[in-house]
């Protein structure tokens, strides 16, 4: 027995020895591509900051934590930064500037990682092709997008004012299907645009319906933002529920003077929609204007047959008082006299005309003021456009207090509906340049609308689960590494109305699948982004 006693007390001891030999031997160091050290990390769930390391390792999140004795081929001193998923925009427009510019600065410099195009109803036809150019080209973003309605319908039906065929139809379902099995997210309408708003909400209900198959999600720019936004949610949620799919809201606003101040009305109905178990969320740019392109001030029959046709009708006295009418009517019904709130963000004959409202314009073609005259401006001009062109404007139509009460809505997530700014050119909307970047400079920091949390949630789990990107949007390990670090006191958004070409700044360092691509706050030539595929690819 006490044999045993002595055995057991010499194991005891050795164990003892053992234990206090591997706590004096230092941890085994693990070693990262990149190290970011002593960052406040904001996990883009909403949860509050907390101190951590993040090490990386071949485009990963790789650990998080504590990394004391973590060594790595390069170091990031984050100390008094915060550390954010890279943002991601779920409404942009990149089709055409993204081949050119493809290093997407204006998107890198305010904190976006990841964008989402192919909305409104517009998107590249053949999105196979076109995802492998990009990779090809290399861009400094990640890219997904959506399949366009209007696409769709155009390379189907053309301009045509008509509904389709059966024969037809099966065209068009089954180029959303090759659509989405080449990796689209999903389908997209702009029902404002021609051809699209000659369509009928059965014919968007059928594509819809394809879409939902391989998983995808609706995003709609609405019938209507104006007087009749009400009616226009609905067709899109019925959409929705009818397709069987997550619907997004595109740029939510309200858009005429008669219906400011009715967004508790409007959520409430997004409310009421998500109570009946419609999947529904919304996006939005933190500004007062919208942009679009100047063809949406005359009626959309006018453009049936296409510009020919439209120059037929501008001709024609009669037709021309027709659509001078209407225009008129839908003017008033908005609740403005005049067209000095719709100002031309660049005219590809005219360079101008950049920055001048349509009033301004009417003026120096040496036409009386007034509304009448303006809108004989307006016809001119679009008797002017050449196919595939278009005049962009900025339209003044919002209400500062709907922008915030949008805002603070829980599934709003913010958007710019932009494509790569081309510096110098033109006087485009400020969105292009710092939608983010103004979230946190003045809504989050000088108005406290939103809380940083919640703000940064907004541009990264909320876009991500949207558009079931299922790596991005959060900081967690095994994400992939698209990671923001600023410090938000900061960050600053000097893009306005007035100079618009102007980057954001205070993202001190903006990291794309790993790689550091924005550094102290500039530009460092990684394009490191990837094409991000929807559920339905194959």
């Amino acid at each position: 027995m006490k044999k045993y006693q002595r055995s057991s007390d010499f194991s005891k001891i050795l164990f003892s020895l053992i234990c206090c030999i591997l706590i004096s031997i230092p941890m085994q160091a693990q070693t990262y591509d990149l190290l970011i050290r002593n960052a406040r990390i904001l996990d883009g769930t909403g949860n509050p900051w907390y101190m951590g390391d993040i090490g990386i390792k071949r485009g990963k999140i790789a650990s998080i934590g504590q990394l004391t004795h973590a060594r790595a081929k390069k170091s990031i001193d984050a100390s008094g930064l915060y550390a954010a998923p890279g943002f991601i925009d779920v409404h942009t427009h990149v089709e055409e500037s993204l081949p050119e510019r493809p290093t997407a600065e204006n998107f890198l410099y305010d904190g976006v990682t990841s964008i989402i195009t192919g909305n409104c109803g517009g998107s590249e036809e053949h999105l196979g092709a076109f995802f492998k150019a990009m990779e090809a080209k290399g861009i400094s973003v990640n890219l997904a997008s959506l399949v366009g309605h209007n696409t769709v319908r155009n390379a189907v039906l053309g301009s045509s004012n008509r509904a389709p065929s059966a024969e037809e139809m099966q065209q068009m379902e089954a180029l959303v299907a090759q659509a989405m099995e080449d990796g689209a997210v999903g389908l997209s309408t702009g029902l404002i645009y021609v051809p699209g708003t000659y369509a009928e909400t059965e014919e968007v209900v059928a594509l819809t319906k394809v879409a939902a198959k391989y998983q995808g999600t609706y995003a709609s720019h609405i019938r209507n933002e104006g007087n009749k936004v009400f009616e226009a949610i609905d067709e899109a949620l019925q959409i929705g529920k009818e397709a069987n799919i997550p619907v997004e809201i595109s740029h939510i606003k309200i858009s005429s003077k008669k219906a400011w101040g009715r967004t508790d009305e409007l959520l409430q109905k997004i409310e009421d929609y998500r109570a009946q178990g419609i999947d529904v969320t919304l996006d939005q740019y933190p500004y007062t204007a919208s942009s679009t392109s100047l063809s949406v001030l005359l009626p959309s029959w006018a453009y049936s047959g296409g510009t020919d046709s439209l120059r037929t009708r501008l001709a024609d006295a009669e037709c021309r008082n027709k659509i001078k009418t209407e225009m008129l009517e839908t003017l008033a019904d908005m609740g403005f006299t005049d067209y000095s709130y719709a100002v031309v963000a660049n005219c590809p004959w005219e360079e101008k005309y950049s920055g001048k409202s349509i009033a301004e314009i009417n003026l120096m073609q040496g036409k009386a003021p007034g509304a009448d005259q303006e809108a004989e401006s307006i016809m001119d001009m679009m008797a002017q456009v050449e196919e595939g062109d278009r005049v962009q404007m900025v339209y003044h139509k919002m209400d500062e207090n709907d922008v915030q009460s949008l805002m603070q809505y829980p599934f709003t997530m913010i958007a710019r509906d932009a494509g790569v700014a081309e510096m110098g050119k033109g006087a485009p909307h400020p969105r292009a340049y710092g939608s983010c970047s103004r979230v946190l400079a003045h809504y989050v920091h000088d108005l406290g609308v939103v809380s940083l949390e919640d703000a940064i949630r907004k541009m990264t789990s909320l876009p991500a689960q949207r558009f079931q990107l299922r790596d991005r949007g959060l900081l967690q390990e095994s994400k992939a590494a698209d990671i923001v670090l600023f410090d938000p006191t900061k960050i600053k958004s000097p893009s306005t109305f007035e100079s618009p070409h102007a980057y954001s700044e205070g993202m001190l360092y903006v990291i794309v699948n790993g790689e550091i691509t924005v550094e102290k706050g500039k530009y460092k030539g990684a394009r490191a982004g990837q094409i991000l595929k929807g559920k339905g690819a194959r």
